[in-house]
């Protein structure tokens, strides 16, 4: 595939190009070009009868860039042990057979965890040293965390903050506002922060997960499909599913999952978005309590809990006929997910859309080994900017409905207005279709 700078192809339709003019007029006539083919597309697709999000780093690093606040470092970080050139060396190898690169602190975090179960056995003085390493490392990661948070919901920038809010609110408008006969949107995420809750919050979603309590919510292996509904007045015995509900999978854990070794169970503190670094009820030793699970690269959720229940719930949503699955700021690093989108794939009547900043050798590579009509690309700065996005080719579900029934009402009416006005001569944008 000749590669450029921003590139989509959605259906028939592919534009291919370096770059993407910034003068204002003609900037304006390409968006209006590219989203008579994007938009109609993206909401029949939107309509399958399964529909998945899948959420990577690169999501908060927008929502971030939109509030004018940093995101989450993920450089390398140093240990300040005579363990550290080990964990490097064992952390690159792991990042280049996975295609990734140059390593981060998530691989490193991974091969020093490693290492720590190998101390455990055979030096106890090398444990406690390294344990304590870790422990530090991990609460600066949790802060870094925080502060993320703690721009997003709170910066200096006041006006950028409620831009970014909006944008936020507008995007996953765009995916669950889905018709409550057809099954809710699941969103799957491998980052540690809370933004998709934060925005599902504002947004006046209600999330299911696998979470059960209202005082002290504790993780059960159950999937018991708890869902709201309600009776339409003056219909008995009918219930109608709620709008407004999702599903949230924090396949690599959360900042707020605690794992309680007594009771070995796993709890959700009640940590705030965006809290103090020294709020109460963030742990002195993480590396004992706190779930979250940097990058594995062997596949480790399949023998330890709660991940393996985690990724049970990913497979058995996407490997069945009639789902799309949609990815936003997913980089294609992670051997163990990627393998699942691939086997999706196999089923004839799935579709994957990847939008993503930068098509690099881990998303080419990916790419390369599906089917061209079973996946949809929005690739580059211009098509898969946040902001652009939403204003320009998500679908409008609460619009959509609405223009259907006025293009109806025009077409049933002796004297249809748009024969003499050219704005209203358009069609309307699709309301349905399943894939």
């Amino acid at each position: 595939m000749d590669w450029k700078g921003h590139f989509c192809r959605v259906g028939s339709h592919s534009y291919k190009g370096d770059d993407i003019t910034a003068d204002p007029d003609e900037l304006e006539a390409f968006v209006n070009g590219e989203r008579k083919y994007i938009e109609p597309w993206l909401s029949a697709v939107f309509q399958a009868e399964h529909l998945n999000l899948l959420l990577g780093g690169g999501f908060t690093t927008a929502v971030c860039g939109l509030a004018g606040t940093a995101a989450t470092g993920m450089a390398k970080v140093s240990f300040g042990t005579t363990y550290d050139s080990a964990i490097d060396a064992h952390a690159q190898a792991g990042a280049t057979a996975m295609k990734r690169g140059i390593a981060n602190i998530e691989d490193q975090l991974r091969s020093a965890l490693a290492l720590l179960d190998g101390l455990a056995v055979m030096d106890k003085v090398g444990e406690k040293v390294l344990k304590d390493a870790i422990d530090a490392q991990m609460t600066h990661f949790l802060e870094s965390l925080l502060s993320t948070e703690s721009g997003i919901a709170t910066g200096k920038d006041k006006a950028a903050r409620d831009a970014a809010q909006g944008i936020l609110q507008s995007f996953l408008l765009s995916f669950a506002s889905r018709a409550a006969s057809r099954e809710r949107l699941h969103i799957f995420t491998t980052n540690y922060d809370r933004l998709i809750e934060h925005g599902c919050d504002f947004t006046g979603f209600r999330i299911i997960d696998r979470f059960v309590g209202a005082l002290n919510p504790v993780f059960r292996a159950s999937r018991v499909e708890v869902d709201i509904h309600y009776n339409p007045p003056g219909i008995r015995g009918e219930p109608r599913f709620m709008e407004g509900v999702v599903r949230l999978t924090k396949l690599h854990g959360s900042l707020d999952w605690s794992f309680d070794k007594q009771e070995r169970q796993i709890y959700r503190k009640g940590i705030p978005f965006g809290a103090p670094a020294n709020h109460t009820d963030i742990p002195k030793n993480p590396v004992d309590t706190v779930m979250i699970y940097p990058n594995p690269a062997k596949d480790v959720e399949t023998t330890q809990y709660p991940y393996a229940e985690l990724f049970r719930d990913f497979a058995a949503s996407i490997c069945r006929p009639n789902v799309v699955v949609v990815t936003y700021g997913y980089g294609f690093g992670d051997d163990h997910i990627n393998r699942v989108l691939l086997d999706m794939l196999t089923i004839p009547s799935t579709h994957l859309v990847i939008m993503t900043y930068l098509a690099d050798d881990r998303v080419r590579a990916f790419i390369d080994r599906t089917r061209e009509a079973q996946v949809s690309l929005l690739i580059g700065s211009h098509f898969s900017d946040l902001a652009t996005l939403v204003a320009h080719y998500l679908p409008k579900p609460a619009l959509d409905h609405i223009s259907g029934r006025m293009a109806d009402l025009l077409r049933d009416r002796p004297f249809d207005p748009r024969h003499s006005d050219p704005a209203l001569s358009s069609p309307a944008p699709a309301t349905s279709g399943v894939i």
